[in-house]
């Protein structure tokens, strides 16, 4: 059903503003004289072609809905109906108190869906690249099980938790890259700026120059010369890396070299663990099926060797086998998280279980994280230490010869 925005006046004459569904623009003004107001302006919010591709992106670039905003619907939604309030009424507060148009328009449809008789489940499945596959799954289950509020509370907090270790580690690599981009923009500057002005003086001395002095020369005459092939090759490697990336085997080569690198290796091993156990704990405690579950962990762990060994767990868990079984064999699973998961399949905990695996390895993942932090910092200062010292040594050897010939 279309969804319209409108201005009206009310009964006392003050103006107001808002949405309301109706099959036609006539229906529309009928439905607001009939609830006592008048409107002055009424349009269609969006044409249906529009819909259809703006109501999973949420709009324009400032008018987009954000998936902190989906965490804080949720467990707004979650508030309401714990507190007894039926669905219908529950999105329709929602929509009133929500300030972002698009998610009020996204919303609007959720409770029109609802209304004309689907699921919530359905209702939220029609906007698939805001609500995951994770999400859709677990309020089926919590529709299915009647505690839906129970569900929408747990998603939330899953969203926050997943949120907030993304907002750290973006964090931690925040200040190593602008330091990357800042200091590389000063060497460049100073090689092929100020150092061609310096040492053109030892050049026009016509004297056989320190190795150090004239491969910084060398190296500044390639710059000012060549930058733009350099720039060329740096765009093309670019573009060759993402071409590659964008078949399976380079995808599937690339994930395994961000699980073996020495320092980046492990740091996404854990990330992809704390995922894997947040993500299958939360699942299994909603109600959802192991194989189900294991399923969609598989498409959100985002590392193709992991979810192969997913993929084939599951394979031997249909067969009987329990999962810590099917886990042991793969060298991506540390011991002490299959023996983890084997006490809590033992003791009929899984669930628990794996909510203490995550909140663990959430610990060493920041750990790490402020460990690479600290690690990264000395080793560009030392880099950019360095590349300086040796613009400097370059250019102080020749005044030291100069020097010893007065």
């Amino acid at each position: 059903m279309p969804v319209f925005e409108y201005k009206a006046l009310n009964k006392k004459g003050k103006s107001c503003k808002g949405l309301i569904d109706a099959d036609s623009e006539t229906a529309a003004r009928s439905k607001l004289r009939a609830s006592g107001k008048y409107p002055t302006s009424i349009s269609e919010s969006l044409s249906k072609k529009e819909r259809n591709k703006k109501q999973v992106l949420g709009g324009t670039l400032f008018d987009r809905v954000s998936q902190d905003e989906v965490q804080v619907v949720t467990r707004q939604l979650s508030t309401l109906l714990g507190a007894g309030i039926p669905l219908i009424s529950a999105l329709s507060s929602l929509i009133e108190q929500s300030s972002n148009s698009a998610l009020k328009r996204i919303l609007a449809q959720i409770r029109d869906s609802v209304n004309e008789g689907a699921t919530l489940t359905d209702s939220f499945a029609a906007h698939p690249r805001l609500f995951s596959n994770i999400y859709i799954n677990m309020v089926r289950s919590g529709e299915a099980s009647g505690s839906l509020d129970v569900v929408l509370e747990r998603l939330a907090d899953f969203g926050e938790k997943q949120r907030a270790l993304q907002g750290k580690l973006k964090a931690a690599l925040v200040y190593p890259i602008f330091m990357a981009f800042i200091g590389t923009g000063i060497l460049f500057f100073l090689i092929t700026y100020i150092v061609p002005n310096i040492t053109r003086v030892f050049t026009d001395m016509e004297r056989a120059l320190p190795v150090p002095t004239r491969i910084l020369i060398a190296t500044s005459e390639a710059l000012r010369e060549y930058w733009w092939l350099g720039a060329g090759a740096a765009l093309l490697l670019f573009f060759l890396v993402r071409f590659f990336l964008a078949q399976e085997k380079g995808r599937w080569i690339m994930d395994r070299i961000k699980l073996s690198l020495p320092v980046i290796g492990p740091l996404t091993r854990k990330i992809v663990l704390t995922r894997f156990a947040s993500t299958l704990g939360s699942l299994l405690n909603s109600g959802v099926p192991m194989i189900t579950s294991l399923q969609i962990v598989g498409s959100i762990v985002n590392n193709r060797l992991i979810q192969e060994v997913i993929e084939e767990a599951m394979e031997e868990i249909q067969k009987g086998k329990s999962m810590s079984s099917s886990l042991k064999a793969s060298v991506w699973f540390p011991p002490i998280f299959i023996q983890m998961i084997g006490v809590g399949e033992q003791s009929g905990e899984l669930e628990p279980m794996l909510e203490k695996i995550a909140t663990t390895y959430e610990r060493e993942v920041e750990t790490a994280i402020l460990g690479m932090t600290s690690l990264i910092e000395p080793v560009m200062i030392a880099g950019m230490g360095a590349a300086v010292g040796f613009v400097v040594l370059s250019i102080l050897l020749p005044i030291f010869e100069m020097n010893q010939m007065i």
